[in-house]
């Protein structure tokens, strides 16, 4: 187990050096200035524009800028941004906690509903709750999570509100709110109904995906001739499900799960653009309008590191679900 974690951890390196390096190129790529992008709609003089560039380092050749900026990482300083001159890490500081809040009840909203409904859904399979988590799981794959994000502030923050609604359906469509949270991530008070729209549409595609895979592995697994072996020896219902069945049927849910969070983190960019919700998603957003590259490549290496040891634990739990599975070469 230790060989295996430390040679799924070795292979970090050359994946964060591959995303990083090509998200530094593309800043020298896609056309744009940096430096007019600061000064707005004001003129900048040659030597203005000189003392910017020199102050931040673009007049360096782009083998020296990348040199500098790896040097500046190995040090943990993410660099500091070119329009407001604030340290990344301060940015990263400030976005994370809502990031993480929100990404957690997403994640709550995929675990619960989504393999809730597609276990709820293999039990009953051709009934009525049956078709109709099929239906709706159609439905939400078919909408990108943007969409559904309008969907809902027109449904339950605009339209609410023009008609006779009672308060309680009437919800706050941007901000994060009076942020008052407790144990990190409960919110407390009104705070859940700044939560609850951005929550429900980060996690609804990959919610309708949950439940599908979850359906579909647990209809696999009550085929399966250990089941048929369980119910012949007269075990409960309960007990065949839940001791032989429930696990099983999880292991693609939770690989699911696990790929799930990189859409996560390219969905969370639109999802906290479009209800302004102040995470690290939304300051990516605000920096590329303004070629702001170190917040975009400090913002994005902690995205990517994020993804890559998520990954790994997803693969670690794969033990625990099945006790077949042995890291390291150990046979079963």
């Amino acid at each position: 187990m230790g060989g295996y974690i430390l040679r799924r951890t070795l292979l970090v390196v050359p994946v964060v050096w591959g995303a990083i390096t090509l998200l530094f190129l593309a800043f020298f790529v896609v056309p744009g200035d940096p430096v007019q992008t600061m000064a707005g709609d004001r003129s900048v003089t040659p030597q203005v524009r000189q003392n910017i560039e020199a102050k931040f380092g673009i007049d360096k050749p782009l083998i020296v800028q990348y040199g500098k900026f790896w040097n500046r990482l190995v040090h943990g300083d993410l660099g500091e941004s070119y329009r407001s001159g604030r340290k990344v890490n301060s940015i990263l500081g400030s976005a994370a906690p809502a990031s993480i809040r929100l990404a957690f009840w997403a994640i709550m909203i995929q675990v619960v509903i989504g393999i809730g409904t597609g276990l709820v859904s293999a039990i009953k399979r051709y009934s009525f709750i049956d078709a109709l988590t099929t239906v709706s799981t159609t439905m939400l794959l078919a909408v990108p999570a943007f969409v559904m994000g309008y969907i809902l502030i027109y449904m339950l923050g605009v339209y609410t509100f023009q008609h006779s609604f009672p308060a309680w359906l009437k919800f706050p469509v941007q901000g994060i709110g009076p942020n008052r949270w407790g144990l990190f991530v409960i919110p407390l008070g009104g705070q859940w109904r700044f939560l609850l729209m951005p929550a429900l549409t980060l996690a609804s595609v990959q919610t309708a995906l949950v439940a599908r895979m979850a359906r579909g592995s647990m209809l696999e697994v009550m085929r399966a001739d250990y089941m048929r072996t369980a119910a012949a020896g007269g075990l409960s219902k309960k007990t065949i499900f839940l001791k032989h069945g429930l696990k099983n049927a999880m292991i693609p849910v939770v690989t699911l799960l696990g790929l799930s969070v990189a859409e996560m983190i390219g969905a969370a960019v639109l999802t906290e653009t479009v209800f302004n919700w102040p995470g690290i998603g939304s300051s990516i957003a605000t920096a590329i309008t303004f070629l702001d590259a170190p917040i975009v490549l400090g913002l994005s290496l902690v995205l990517v590191l994020t993804y890559v040891f998520l990954n790994l634990a997803v693969d670690l739990s794969y033990a625990f679900f099945d006790p077949r599975i042995r890291y390291g070469g150990a046979s079963a």
